[in-house]
This record gives structure tokens, C-alpha cells and sequence, in this order.
């Protein structure tokens, strides 16, 4: 469907809902183009590329929430889900927290499209197919690697609002990234290493220049070695150390340990599936002390290239630059039109949905971990004794976002200032206010890096959202590591 047919199709969608019986309505017309192309070893494994098409009608009738998506688009579909989501309004159950104040945004008309220089869907499939190819070649042919893969995955999205308080907003948002991963093994070990990041590679809100400049044939080489020096790396050592963390695993941190537990409706308790609630508390808010006085965390949805940056969120909330954490005392919290009120104050604009199948949940943004003053060669060389742990590999939370452990694809011991050996299948663990007030360096703004992720899961059915994390590196003190088996 064209542009401008959805929006002929949100108005006509708006304009049959009944309002002397719905006392607040709005409709998100949604068209998605998703492709992802996954070549392993030199061969293509996936080419794929999907389409859909719907609405989302969310009403409120006498303080309660009711919601029905449908992708069929005729009037007599339009008319179903209409009765649908009326009927659905008030069930008991069907919405966490449905039945709490709502207090919608000011009216506002807008459009909104990424930034981009190419559009990634207009680029030839076999350029594409040549540049991952390339990338597995480039790998080498080193018998202990046994898996060599390069990916890459484009989505974009039209997204039309409106509401009947008058607001009409339109947002063409895309996103793409792509990312390289070696398998090596040897007398029963198995190691890997990916670039730029693991599960797929990095991502942003850009077009095909963000993929091109990522150079993954350039990066292969490296990647390959590494894979295959890890197998005669000795296990990372059980001992309580410093840490410095890699940008990338940085941002995983973030995003589990800061991201989760600041949505409010996890701690409200409106929403708790995959590991929520949440530990914080709303009486936290303005006097928790969450991390060092170093640590400075945004909630932006405003930061060029994230991919929790837009104009408005699915309420019709215009994006914002929340401070979470200022100076390490808890500050700010994500929240939508209705949970916000609860602590008095208004929506963060993080109500957002997969999709128009989907009612919008509160997610994150982008969380950036603002800029410090060190520089990395400083952080290193004033490090007596430590390790450097790189790409996550793995990670675990308990179900209040509170004691964790995380993998890494990689490590180096320091000593007296310098890195030294490589280390396989480091561990590291933690309580999460304790570990963020053991950060004693960030790095500055000259490391900082945006990083993308894509496959945030929350809620049941599940909802997947494409989120941000901005972050430099950073050291902190008397942690816990270790290695994992294998």
C-alpha cells in the first residue's frame, strides 16, 4: 500500500470508531519490509525477505483499555476490530494496569523519516550476496575453522498515528546492520569471535553506508585469528579483580541491568515476563544512590542513528532526552501516558509496539552511558591488575534485574598497566547497584560508540523491539570473575 494510502486508510480507520462510547481512541497503521541474508562458509543459507501490512485500534471505554489488530483492511475488517477492541475493553486481565489513569499527550501533527544516504532496500541482492561472500573469504581457510558466517538484516517501517484528540503523525523509519562470526575447534574446544559485535553484528538507524562502513571483509582476518588463538588460550582465572569493559559488552550491561529495571510498568509490576520485575522501588526515585557519582545515564530518543530514535512514541508522546541517572543517584524512569502519572510525572514517550498486531508496552529508548574524561591508553596503564573482557557471549539475570552474570567472547589480563595474555571464556558477575558503584573511569567521548540491538523481548504474547545503547568503555573494581566451562 502506498504512503499516502495509509494514511487514507488511519483516517477512515479513526473515523468509524464509535465515540459515544469510546471516551479516547487511537490507530496505528503499520507497513513493514524486513530482509535478512545470512551466508555461511561461502555459501548463501538465507535469503528472506517479508511484508505486512495492518492496523492497531487502542480505546479506552470507561477507564479500561481494550485492543484488536487486524491485517485485513477492508471496511469489514476494520469494522470487526473495532467491536473487537471495545469488547476487549475492561476484561479482566487482558491488560496489566489497564484500569490505572491515562493522561493523553497534546494534540500534534508531524512527519518523521530516518536520515539516510542509501536506501538499503533499493541496493541489488547480488552486491549484497558479494559483500558477505567476500567477508567469508577473507576469513581464510584454516582447517580449525569449522563455521565462518557473515549477515546482514534491513527493516523499515511506516508508521501512521492518530488519535481522537486530533493528533496525525507519520514516521518511515529504518533500520539495518550487519556483522561477521568465526567458529574455531580443536581437541574438543570450540571458541568464536565476531565483529563488530555478537548476535548478528551492530545496527542503526541509517541506510546502506552504516553496512558498507563496517568494512567486514577488511575485519575478517583479524576475526579468524583470534577464533583460532583462543583455542590454546588458557581458562580466565577465579579471582576478584578489576574489569574494563569493551564498549559493546557495555552496552549489554546497560541494557540489563539499567534498561529493564528503570521500565515502570516492571516496577509497578504490570509487566514481569522474561526476567522482570524489577528491584527499584518508585520511592527510589530522586534519592537512590544506583551508581558512582561518575555514572551519568540518558534515556534519548532524540541521538541521531539509534534505533530507539524517532519522533513520537506509539501514544503520540514526542521523544525526549530523560535523565535516568545523574551523577549515580536514580533520577528518571521510562513511562508511558498511563504509568507516569502514578509518580507524578509525565510520559517519558517510551510506549512502543512490535508491529500493529501488537498493544504498545513501556521500552527502552536509546540508554547512553554519557562521556567520562579518561582516555583508554589511561584507564590500562593505571590499572595494577585486571582484565579487559570483550563481546558478550552470554548473559544471566535474576527475575528483579538484581544479581547477574555475563560472558565474553574474549579477555586479556592486565598487569602493571598493560595488556597481557588472552584469556578464554572469562565470566564476570555481580549485584547491580554494587557493581555500578565500583565504576572508578568511563572513557571520553573520542570511544564512545552506539551500539544496536535488535532483539529485545518483552511481554506475553512476546513483543520484539530494536533498541539503543550508546557507551565508551569503563573500568570497575572488585569484581567477580571466572571462567566458564568448555
Amino acid at each position: 500500500m502506498s504512503y499516502s494510502g495509509l494514511k487514507d486508510l488511519s483516517e477512515f480507520v479513526i473515523s468509524r470508531i464509535p465515540t459515544r462510547d469510546v471516551n479516547y481512541a487511537d490507530v496505528r497503521v503499520c507497513h513493514r519490509t524486513h530482509e535478512h541474508i545470512v551466508v555461511r562458509n561461502g555459501i548463501p543459507q538465507r535469503v528472506w525477505t517479508s511484508e505486512s501490512c495492518g492496523v492497531g485500534i487502542r480505546v479506552r471505554v470507561a477507564d479500561w483499555w481494550g485492543f484488536s489488530g487486524t491485517s485485513n483492511l477492508t471496511s469489514i475488517g476494520v469494522e470487526s476490530a473495532i467491536r473487537n477492541a471495545i469488547a476487549t475493553a475492561g476484561s479482566v486481565g487482558y491488560i496489566p494496569g489497564a484500569g490505572e489513569p491515562f493522561v493523553p499527550p497534546p494534540p500534534t501533527t508531524a512527519e518523521y523519516a530516518t536520515p539516510m544516504v542509501r536506501d538499503p532496500f533499493s541496493v541489488p541482492l547480488s552486491e549484497k550476496l558479494t559483500l558477505l561472500e567476500t567477508a567469508c573469504a577473507q576469513m581464510g581457510k584454516d582447517p580449525r575453522l569449522n563455521l565462518r558466517e557473515a549477515s546482514l538484516e534491513i527493516w523499515k517501517d511506516i508508521i501512521v498515528f492518530c488519535s481522537t484528540t486530533g493528533s496525525r503523525i507519520s514516521q518511515t523509519i529504518v533500520h539495518c546492520g550487519a556483522g561477521i562470526v568465526a567458529w574455531a575447534s580443536d581437541k574438543g574446544i570450540i571458541q568464536c569471535r565476531s565483529y563488530p559485535a555478537s548476535f548478528g553484528g551492530n545496527y542503526r538507524a541509517a541506510g546502506y553506508e552504516f553496512i558498507e562502513a563496517l568494512d567486514l571483509p577488511g575485519n575478517a582476518p583479524r576475526v579468524a585469528a583470534e577464533a583460532i588463538e583462543l583455542l590454546t588460550a588458557p581458562p580466565c582465572p577465579a579471582r576478584t579483580t578489576t574489569v574494563i569493559l569493551e564498549s559493546s559488552q557495555l552496552a549489554l550491561q546497560i541494557h540489563e541491568s539499567v534498561g529493564h529495571p528503570l521500565e515502570l510498568d516492571r516496577i509497578f509490576g504490570f509487566e514481569a515476563s522474561f526476567a522482570g520485575t524489577s528491584f527499584v522501588t518508585p520511592d527510589m526515585l530522586g534519592r537512590f544512590v544506583y551508581a558512582s557519582p561518575l555514572v551519568n545515564i540518558m534515556a534519548d530518543a532524540t541521538v541521531p542513528g539509534g534505533l530507539g530514535t524517532f519522533s513520537h512514541d506509539d501514544e503520540g508522546v514526542a521523544a525526549q532526552c530523560e535523565p535516568l541517572i545523574t551523577e549515580g543517584v536514580l533520577t528518571g524512569v521510562l513511562s508511558s501516558c498511563s504509568t507516569a502519572p502514578k509518580v507524578g510525572r509525565a510520559s517519558s514517550g517510551a510506549m512502543r509496539a512490535d508491529g500493529w498486531q501488537h498493544f504498545p508496552l513501556v521500552r527502552m529508548t536509546n540508554i547512553n552511558l554519557q562521556p567520562g574524561q579518561s582516555e583508554l591508553d589511561e584507564l590500562i596503564a593505571e590499572t595494577k591488575d585486571g582484565i579487559w573482557l570483550e563481546t558478550n557471549r552470554s548473559w544471566s539475570i535474576d527475575d528483579r534485574r538484581m544479581r547477574f552474570q555475563f560472558g565474553t567472547e574474549i579477555g586479556r589480563e592486565i598487569h602493571n598497566g598493560k595488556l597481557g595474555r588472552l584469556v578464554r571464556n572469562p565470566i564476570y558477575r555481580g549485584i547491580t547497584p554494587l557493581f555500578w558503584k565500583s565504576c572508578d573511569g568511563i572513557c571520553n567521548s573520542s570511544q564512545w560508540k552506539l551500539w544496536g540491538v535488535p532483539n529485545c523481548g518483552k511481554g506475553e504474547p512476546m513483543q520484539v523491539a530494536r533498541v539503543g545503547h550508546g557507551c565508551a568503555p569503563a573500568r570497575f573494581r572488585n569484581v567477580e570473575v571466572g571462567s566458564a566451562s568448555g
